[in-house]
This record gives structure tokens, sequence and C-alpha cells, in this order.
């Protein structure tokens, strides 16, 4: 591990890295850390038990924040005809079919988001070794496949973010900004685990949530309590 920087260092101290807090607690510790000069991401960590190298049992969901994410998110909808004047006038950044696929088969990826009808999987499918790697190909199990593009642009631009479990049973999701309040921060949070707990496979066996923790995007992780996320209510 490189050196480490003063911040990061005091952000030690304001709390016991070998404890695990209560959510609540744990958001109001990421509060006190000395702040940077941007408004830092806030991330939830989760270590799964689940069997993540098979394909069948990959965690994956969608969790609308009720207070949004804190970011402006770039949606490029493929879409056309009259679907494409509704995602236009539901505040899609980018809209077009054929066009845009050539576009970004040649290197162009200005967007954070990626929504499609179905009649355009069959052309958007040639993109999938640029967008899936970057968790960006449109699937209908996270509604971004739909004929109701409209719906889903206005989800995702008001705060609906999406998880997928990676191949060693880890998932990262972001759940606001520093800037928010810790209530809106708390509340955005039990959002997450309730839909990763609903998310849970079948086949699951044991501790689902083995580890849990919060962070900034330059601080360290604070442990969460498993007990208090069972519940998700404290």
């Amino acid at each position: 591990m490189g050196k480490r920087s003063k911040r990061y260092e005091k952000s030690l101290k304001v709390y016991n890295p070998t404890t695990a807090y209560s959510l609540r607690e744990a958001i109001k510790i990421l509060k006190k850390f000395e702040p940077t000069k941007f408004d830092e991401s806030a991330e939830m960590s989760f270590q799964l038990g689940v069997e993540a190298d098979k394909t069948e049992v990959t965690v994956r969901g969608t969790a609308a924040l009720p207070n949004g994410t804190g970011k402006k998110v770039r949606i490029m909808c493929f879409a056309q005809g009259e679907t494409q004047k509704a995602a236009e006038a539901a505040g899609a950044d980018f809209v077009g079919a054929e066009d845009y696929v050539q576009k970004i088969e040649s290197g162009w990826l200005d967007f954070d988001a990626v929504v499609a009808t179905p009649d355009l999987m069959r052309a958007i499918s040639r993109l999938g070794k640029v967008l899936g790697p970057r968790g960006l190909m449109p699937t209908p199990k996270t509604g971004t496949v739909t004929q109701d593009v409209a719906k889903a642009i206005k989800e995702i631009k008001a705060g609906r973010v999406e998880f997928k479990g990676d191949k060693t049973g880890g998932l990262h999701v972001a759940f606001g900004k520093r800037s928010f309040t810790e209530e809106a921060l708390y509340q955005n949070a039990k959002v997450i685990v309730k839909a990763i707990l609903d998310a849970k496979p079948a086949t699951s066996k044991g501790d689902y949530l083995r580890s849990v923790s919060v962070a900034l995007s330059q601080s360290p992780g604070v442990r969460v309590k498993n007990s208090a996320l069972s519940v998700v209510e404290e």
C-alpha cells in the first residue's frame, strides 16, 4: 500500500476501524471525516454469501434512491419514431438508432446509462464487448430494455441506481454525495440494503450479507453491523 494522505490518517482517528457500527452511526462517522476539495461520492460495499462464479446466482437489480444520487446522469436512448420523441421529451441526452451504434463502435462513450426499445436490441448486441464490461449494456432485468423508455429515463434521472455483484461476490453501489444530510444518506442506504436483500438468490446458504462497509471516495471504509442490516430499520 502506498503512503496514505494526512487527511486519510486523520480520518482513521475519528472512529475505531475494528468496530462495526449501526448503519446510521457509520454514516454519521463519514460526515465527520475531513472534507476534500470536491464533493465525494458515498459508496456501500458488500461481500455476499453467493457462489459468484455461477452466472445463475448473479445478484443484480435496481434501487430508486429517494434523495437521488447527486450526480447528473447522461442517458443514451436507442429508440426511433414516436418512441424517440417520447425519449427526448423525458430528458434523454442522446436519442437515435443505427447512427449511435456506429458512433459507439468508433469509440464514443460520453454517457452514463443506456435505455433501449426491444426492437433495437439486435443492432445494439454488436456493442456487447464495449458496453458490457462497463456495466452499460441495457437489459430487461433492470428495466433498461423497455417500450416505455420515458418511464425508465425519468426514473434514472430521478436517482435510480443499478447494482450487480462481481465474480468474487463483491458488490459496490453509490448512495449519494458527502454534501447530502445524514438523514438523506441514511434513507438512500436503507433502500439499497432492502433491494440487495430482495435480490438474494434462492441458492444462497449461510450468511448472505457477509460484510458491509460505507466509505467516501477518498476515505477509509467504516464497517456496518450485519445485525443492523437484517432489519434495515434502526
